[in-house]
């Protein structure tokens, strides 16, 4: 017989002062006198500008101004001063160090270009979404909080695992363990409720989980109290029983639900049988029910349920 054995996860519990949680930001764009084509066309000669430099660094060719570009840039700005439109850097990138003559954005007191604003850690822009702030550099939030953000101490150490005590419940009903501790299927706890009505062996009998004793027997388990006649709810005294479809029966009651009991005495008949009239007797108890004599096959005559010799039949009814 197996025992179900309950364990306890292990509780480490550190309590501090609160710690104040950080706000995220928002960089600010700073609307531009240009209209937006202008901005636009800017801003991608600006940004080609920049890559074009960059290009020739990563080649290992030394970084040369691009005369044709700032030309295009000057005599642009030329011709639009001309027109009496003004197009003016609104100020220098951070990050990469060139004017920025489109869209702009400012952010921890700086500004920068909006493609140049971007995550410290992963590299992800950052315009027009939440940051925070750390040593002058920014973050997004997911890295923000992984790398920064203060760690519950308060946790539970169970199947080779941390867990907050809010998460660590019943992987089937969702309560959080007690005192009762906790049962292990696969890598997952069960309360002791759902494990045993999930997982332990039935009871034939009652269906109920086995947890200590138990019998085996007709291909099942069940609890001892529960090993008893389907019929009378009787006890096994001698340890011997009878199958029919599948359940236990005592003698007696097997032997009339087989329709071998013996209707002169009401006992089972195991041996040899006389049928007479639909009915089941012992050879000692086909007997005249007036003179008690031995009946013969054949020789008998049936008045009601009784049977009689010829001669008392004759006597008592003729």
């Amino acid at each position: 017989a197996s025992v179900w054995k309950l364990q306890h996860p292990s509780l480490s519990a550190v309590f501090g002062s609160p710690v104040p949680v950080p706000q995220p930001l928002l960089p600010s764009p700073l609307p531009t006198a240009a209209a937006q084509q202008l901005d636009e066309l800017l801003a991608d000669l600006g940004h080609m500008q920049s890559k074009l430099a960059a290009a020739g660094q990563g080649a290992g060719v030394p970084a040369e101004p691009s005369p044709s570009l700032d030309n295009m840039l000057g005599s642009l700005t030329q011709d639009l001063q001309e027109l009496g439109i003004t197009a003016a850097p609104t100020g220098i990138c951070t990050a990469c160090r060139k004017p920025i003559a489109g869209k702009v954005l400012t952010a921890l007191g700086k500004t920068w270009h909006p493609e140049h604003f971007t995550c410290a850690c992963c590299g992800q822009e950052l315009g027009g979404q939440p940051f925070f702030e750390r040593g002058g550099r920014a973050y997004c939030e997911e890295d923000y909080h992984q790398a920064f953000s203060p760690r519950c101490a308060y946790f539970l150490t169970a199947l080779d695992q941390t867990w907050h005590p809010e998460h660590f419940f019943c992987a089937h009903c969702g309560k959080v363990f007690g005192d009762d501790g906790f049962h292990e299927r696969s890598g997952k706890p069960y309360c002791r409720q759902d494990f045993l009505a999930m997982f332990a062996p039935k009871c034939q009998g009652c269906e109920r989980p086995v947890m200590d004793n138990y019998l085996s027997a007709l291909q099942g388990v069940w609890h001892p109290e529960c090993f008893v006649c389907a019929e009378c709810l009787s006890g096994f005294a001698i340890g011997s029983f009878f199958e029919l479809e599948g359940r236990p029966y005592c003698e007696l009651h097997f032997h009339q639900r087989q329709g071998s009991i013996c209707h002169g005495c009401s006992r089972p008949v195991t041996g040899r049988c006389i049928t007479a009239a639909g009915r089941k007797y012992h050879p000692e108890h086909f007997i005249c029910a007036y003179c008690l004599g031995q009946l013969q096959k054949g020789t008998f005559r049936e008045r009601g349920d009784k049977m009689y010799c010829q001669a008392c039949h004759d006597k008592l009814f003729l």
